[in-house]
């Protein structure tokens, strides 16, 4: 019984979550309900104003959450990405497996220079999904690639995911950024495995196109090479200030939004309504968030107020468990809340609560290193949640291009990718220096 309040608080969570209304409202609402009928004081709740003024508000590192949403929707309204997957299904346009190959290449690039998933999976869904069936694809190996491929932006940098981390973490985001490389490098490089090893064991999954367009091997590079500049210029602008120290995570936001403005101007395509549309969505995904966090704050003051941490403790009983099975049991949560919530509220909610857990363990690593590590494991955890279904977004992006796609389709085609990340989050639990290695070598 000594913990009933904060379990009661937990499901109470659970059951508006599952009511449809929005996350931030539920969040906020449970805590202020519990904190009534617990007879908290009304001015306790002060401190949860006093922590949103001071840790959402009014913190300069979460600028940067508007600033890159906005360089990432003007890049792919600017046409970039369209010429440079061209581009590659034309080098890749006589071998089976051509058009994935592409597409997972279109999906490291897109990732490193915007980090928007809906804006990736609905880009290449557009894009490529026609082409795929005319090669006769298997549609769920096709599904499942565009997807997962497209969530590859939520964790290489410059990622939303890693900013918030960061600040919940209280982690240098400049360290997360060059942490995230590695690992994120190590999962595109698993998915191209798949690929490889589908298109030479099973090629009829992945046939080369029929009709090829006639274009010499000179001017297809030429094309490729034209198109790569400007995302790579942008990825170097925005990931070496923060590398090389020039510039904080914010500033680079700030170089990367107008460096995509200036791309989209010299493409022609910086028209009002592109403008007015790039700023409605930064606005709305930017609020999304920004309520999220608020809820979130709302909520977990008044649940550690009710003895939420000491319940969490005696769940995982850290002190007669070793430091992995803990680190598995969470996440294990992790992973399983993935089914049902999006990243911004376990993000928001659960890793302020888990993350004392962790930093009590002893890994055999520094305290900083530790939460380095752990904040990369959960964000390759995280990003499974955007392909589990029922509520995987990246599922339903796709199926909004692809209405014709049954969802049965989409859902089997995503399970070997899943899979992949969770190997790829196998990796990084049982080797720390997949994700340690480069920002150590660089301090």
């Amino acid at each position: 019984m000594e913990h009933i309040w904060p379990a009661f608080m937990l499901i109470g969570l659970i059951a508006g979550i599952f009511t449809g209304y929005p996350v931030a409202f539920v969040l906020a609402g449970i805590g202020i309900i519990f904190s009534f009928l617990n007879g908290i004081p009304i001015l306790f709740l002060s401190m949860g104003v006093q922590r949103i003024y001071s840790g959402t508000l009014t913190n300069w590192l979460l600028v940067a959450i508007p600033l890159f949403v906005f360089m990432g929707l003007m890049l792919e309204r600017s046409g970039i990405a369209e010429r440079l997957m061209r581009s590659l299904a034309s080098l890749f346009r006589s071998t089976p497996g051509g058009y994935a190959f592409s597409v997972m290449i279109i999906g490291v690039i897109m990732a490193a220079s915007t980090g928007i998933i809906g804006a990736s999976v609905v880009m290449m869904g557009m894009m490529s999904l026609p082409a795929m069936r005319e090669a006769k694809y298997d549609m769920k190996l096709a599904s499942g690639l565009i997807a997962s491929s497209g969530t590859l932006g939520i964790l290489l940098p410059p990622s939303i995911m890693l900013i918030i981390l960061g600040d919940q973490l209280r982690v240098s985001v400049g360290d997360l950024f060059m942490a995230a490389i590695v690992p994120g490098l190590v999962l595109s490089g698993l998915y191209f495995l798949y690929i490889g090893g589908v298109a030479i064991f099973a090629p009829h999954r992945v046939p080369a196109p029929e009709r090829i367009e006639k274009t010499s091997l000179g001017q297809t590079v030429w094309a490729l090479t034209r198109d790569l500049v400007a995302p790579l210029v942008l990825i170097l602008s925005v990931l070496g200030t923060i590398i090389a120290g020039v510039a904080t995570p914010t500033e680079s936001a700030a170089i990367g939004a107008a460096g995509a403005l200036i791309l989209a101007l010299l493409s022609g395509n910086l028209k009002l309504p592109t403008l007015g549309g790039a700023l409605y969505e930064t606005t709305k995904t930017t609020a999304m968030i920004v309520f999220v966090m608020i809820g979130a704050s709302i909520f977990s003051v008044v649940f550690r107020r009710l003895g939420g941490d000491a319940m969490i403790l005696d769940l995982f009983n850290i002190h007669e468990t070793s430091p992995h099975a803990v680190l598995f049991m969470i996440m294990l949560l992790v992973f399983i809340l993935g089914f049902f919530l999006d990243w911004v509220e376990i993000t928001a909610v659960v890793v302020p609560i888990v993350a004392p857990i962790v930093a009590q363990l002893d890994f055999g690593l520094p305290g900083d290193q530790v939460m380095i590590w752990f904040a990369i494991a959960l964000a390759v955890n995280l990003q499974t949640s955007f392909l589990t279904p029922p509520f995987g977004y990246a599922l339903f992006y796709l199926r909004g291009v692809a209405p014709d796609l049954p969802i049965s389709t989409i859902y089997r085609g995503v399970i070997p990718f899943v899979i992949i990340q969770i190997t790829a989050l196998l990796l990084v639990i049982f080797y720390p220096a997949i994700a340690l290695w480069l920002p150590i070598a660089l301090r």
